[in-house]
């Protein structure tokens, strides 16, 4: 046999070793409640030897345990896991009935018992039967469920079966057991009742209370752990529709909620993942829209620049490492995750879009601007930042063109506030800005323009360091120094020609 094949074997028969251990529990209690039981409801039972009673009971239910598990050996692997719970009801309960005719019929065979007493054990049987049946049933619909979360399980097949009818019938059968046992040990005890003198009443009465009563704490403790049971399950079900849509809320398109069976839940499961699919397809169809309109507008800036497009580029790794670098940062690791750093990796290239707005004669000129010229030119910031609020006001707010306008609008501005276009100071600059600040000065100190040579990287790393607290977020240079490294290679990676 394969590891493949064996791991397959080992997973198919996980939840049968998961639901035999709590069988064994079950057996074991419905010997010791039927061993006392029989008694309780029928005379002749009591008038057996009480050992030779339990032994009957105890060798019948060692049967049916390992007719169970060889039964479930063979046949569990041609079950689909959805399928698994009804299954296991089916075969516990038919391994209940079939035991409890089989009693039946050596009492009466036997020991010549009343038909009526045969029914009454055969009542027992039935009892203990749907209860173990159907705990085990919930037993094993939890652990098909955590096989499901692991992407183990198949999807459910067969006739729907609505909750509610689910709980009806359980509700009826329960309290139809459950009032026939009852009637069944009032019924012999009025008979018995009958034939007591007057002065053994007393005790009489006080055996009668004590046979109720402990057929009640039987009744009670199987419908209590039935309850807790299902409530688990209700548990388990709501439990998983509400993370899996908080996980959405949160951004993980890939959350998915296992659907095992055909009911409202098994509904509300595949509506759901069905929504998560074309809501992951229409956000996949935006982000691609996204990023094809900032490649648009980039190369728009680009033709109209004097800088070149790997500025561009190497300005968004900048502010990337830096922002990677920050995300451990106390005052940063609540604010930077992985979406918001992609964000503003992708927002980064819009940093110069207003420069569109700016006259050619200004912005192509191949020398040092006048200081009326740099006036003009310093309204970039302006418009760019314009434009992006323009897009906001017809399609909404949202974080890429929050982060794009912060970028585009303030990436000027410095620590200090002597800075344009609005003189804004410290923390009152936008971060995304203050991470383009850097990320942009030393692109511009490093590069060749044709009113300076470019710069060694250690000429600009000196006058970062002259600007922090000054011009610059002194933590985001400590980011800069932090990441050196990282600014050489992508230096270096994306030279221009």
């Amino acid at each position: 046999m394969g590891s493949s094949r064996i791991g397959s074997y080992r997973k198919r028969h996980l939840t049968i070793a998961r639901v035999r251990m709590r069988k064994a529990w079950h057996y074991i209690f419905s010997v010791a409640v039927l061993g006392l039981y029989g008694g309780q409801v029928c005379p002749y039972i009591d008038s057996l030897d009480p050992f030779l009673w339990v032994a009957t009971l105890a060798i019948l239910f060692s049967l049916m345990f390992f007719a169970s598990v060889t039964f479930y050996k063979y046949f569990a692997d041609s079950i689909k896991n959805p399928n698994m719970p009804i299954w296991i009801f089916k075969t516990e309960y038919g391994m209940y009935v079939i035991a409890g005719f089989a009693i039946t019929f050596i009492n009466m065979s036997l020991f010549a018992f009343p038909f009526g007493s045969g029914m009454k054990i055969l009542l027992g049987f039935l009892g203990l039967g749907f209860f173990t049946a159907a705990d085990l049933s919930l037993e094993s619909e939890r652990r098909v469920m955590e096989k499901a979360r692991r992407g183990e399980s198949d999807q459910p097949s067969g006739k729907y079966l609505p909750l509610t009818t689910r709980f009806t019938a359980t509700a009826i059968a329960t309290t139809v057991l459950s009032m026939g046992v009852i009637f069944l040990v009032i019924n012999k005890d009025l008979v018995w009742l009958a034939g007591i003198s007057t002065e053994n009443i007393s005790s009489a009465r006080q055996s009668v209370i004590s046979e109720l009563v402990f057929v009640t704490i039987i009744i009670l403790a199987e419908l209590l752990n039935l309850i807790g049971s299902f409530s688990s399950n209700l548990k388990m079900y709501l439990g998983n529709e509400n993370n899996v849509l908080i996980s959405v809320a949160n951004g993980n398109m890939d959350a998915k909620v296992p659907v095992i069976i055909n009911d409202e839940f098994g509904v509300m499961g595949n509506y759901t993942n069905d929504m998560i699919d074309k809501l992951r397809t229409r956000t996949q169809e935006l982000v691609i829209t996204r990023d094809v309109a900032i490649h648009s507008m980039t190369s728009l800036a680009e033709m109209r620049d004097n800088e070149t497009g790997l500025h561009i580029i190497r300005t968004q790794y900048y502010v990337k490492a830096l922002a990677e670098n920050l995300k451990t940062h106390t005052l940063y690791k609540d604010y930077l995750n992985d979406e918001t750093i992609e964000l503003l990796y992708k927002s980064a290239p819009l940093h110069d879009i207003g420069k569109v707005g700016i006259p050619d004669s200004i912005l192509l000129k191949p020398g040092k601007h006048t200081d009326e010229e740099f006036e003009v030119m310093k309204k970039h910031a302006f418009y760019g930042k314009e434009a992006i609020e323009k897009a906001e006001a017809m399609l909404g707010s949202n974080s890429f063109l929050r982060y794009a306008r912060e970028i585009a609008g303030s990436h000027h501005e410095k620590w200090d506030g002597n800075g344009y276009p609005e003189k804004l100071s410290g923390e009152k600059i936008p971060f995304a800005a203050r991470l383009m600040a850097v990320a942009d000065v030393y692109d511009a100190l490093i590069s060749k323009r044709v009113y300076k040579p470019a710069f060694t990287h250690e000429k600009a790393r000196d006058i970062l360091l002259e600007g922090k607290g000054v011009h610059f977020d002194p933590v985001i240079v400590d980011a800069f120094l932090a990441t050196e490294s990282d600014f050489i290679s992508i230096a270096k990676k994306y030279e221009d020609a």
